[in-house]
């Protein structure tokens, strides 16, 4: 299988794993095998970034929470959370998925109901961050 080099500074080290003609990598918070998708691929270097870089407890990452907007069920893709307060989300699309003002509003929507201070709108190799801020958001460049 064929993984883009993502746009991280660090390399992180996967542990991945081969099943007759899938892929699974191993998710380190829920401590299991997934089926190695480009999105998770994505969310994967995330989780690895918080943990490894900026020294998150794995407890303090909350992967596919489910949570309801305008009586459906949608799922996080991300939730990094301090003394169980979100702090960021992370919404995660395929490296082949551009980022738009759509996706953007989507993971804003989500925001809605979470409230966290910041969100991250990633495909991997391109990287939005913003901060909630006097009732908007406000973009910003640069490292997390």
């Amino acid at each position: 299988m064929e993984l883009p080099k993502l746009n991280f500074k660090e390399d992180f080290s996967f542990d991945i794993k081969r099943d007759k003609d899938k892929f699974f990598i191993y998710d380190l918070v829920r401590k299991s095998w997934l089926l190695l998708t480009p999105e998770e691929w994505v969310r994967q270097h995330w989780v690895h970034y918080f943990h490894y870089v900026k020294g998150r407890n794995l407890s303090s990452l909350i992967l596919e929470k489910k949570l309801v907007l305008n009586g459906t069920t949608k799922r996080i893709d991300l939730l990094v959370t301090e003394k169980t307060v979100a702090k960021i989300l992370v919404e995660c699309k395929a490296p082949h998925i551009q980022l738009t003002e759509k996706t953007f509003e989507q993971t804003a929507r989500y925001n809605s109901i979470l409230l966290a201070e910041e969100i991250i709108l990633s495909n991997g190799l391109q990287h939005i961050y913003a901060k909630f801020l006097h009732g908007k958001y406000e973009f910003y460049e640069g490292e997390f």
